[in-house]
């Protein structure tokens, strides 16, 4: 059987289509398989950048992202499915630990946070990285607006004492600014709550165990 002049340039446009194909995904493979590696390093040196935030690289000397363990889900880190933590080392003792944390009670809805704890149980520092609180009014949270978070550095469960663990509103000891106060008390509230997770967990990191 013999095919048209009609049937052969069906042919042939099919093979051309084809051949493309063939090329353009292996393009694709060969530059996905040469800029993942780049993209991801980006993304490890700006997690590890937002790290040293709050859990500054000179207290530690181990890999800290490598030491990356992921957290069940719990009440204390307003946690809803499995979160990160990063324990920090200097030699063989703990130097601090970096917890993915939430508060659940924003204004807007969940506020992530990012909290590092030093071995001592005092806060090494806070940050929002996520929320959806008003701009304008609940944003001052974040601090790129402003150093509102910076207040948290050097408190832990007993300094101040429980009662004082609140915004001023409320007779605590923590800065909100008037009208935006729903915010910052969920902050508050969430960061207690993370030092309580840390003391609760805190001689199984010493040893060096990985949480369940």
């Amino acid at each position: 059987m013999t095919l048209s002049g009609a049937g052969r340039n069906a042919l042939r446009a099919s093979a051309i289509l084809l051949a493309f194909a063939v090329i353009g995904t292996a393009m694709l493979a060969y530059t996905h398989d040469h800029t993942e590696p780049v993209i991801e390093k980006s993304r490890q040196t700006e997690r590890l950048a937002l790290i040293h935030q709050v859990l500054p690289a000179g207290r530690y000397d181990n890999d800290l992202l490598a030491s990356e363990q992921m957290l069940p889900a719990d009440p204390l880190l307003g946690t809803r499915k499995p979160s990160a933590a990063w324990i920090a080392r200097r030699g063989d003792a703990l130097a601090g630990v970096v917890l993915e944390a939430v508060a659940p009670d924003g204004y807007a809805g969940e506020i992530a946070l990012l909290i590092g704890i030093a071995a001592d149980g005092t806060v090494a520092g806070v940050r929002v990285t996520a929320h959806r609180e008003t701009p304008g009014l609940g944003d001052y949270i974040e601090h790129a607006k402003s150093p509102w978070a910076d207040q948290f550095a050097g408190k832990s469960l007993t300094a101040p004492d429980t009662k004082r663990w609140a915004v001023r509103k409320d007779g605590g000891a923590f800065d909100a600014r008037a009208g935006a106060t729903i915010t910052p008390r969920a902050v508050v509230k969430a960061v207690r709550n993370a030092l309580t997770y840390y003391e609760r967990h805190r001689a199984a990191w010493a040893a060096g165990e990985k949480q369940p």
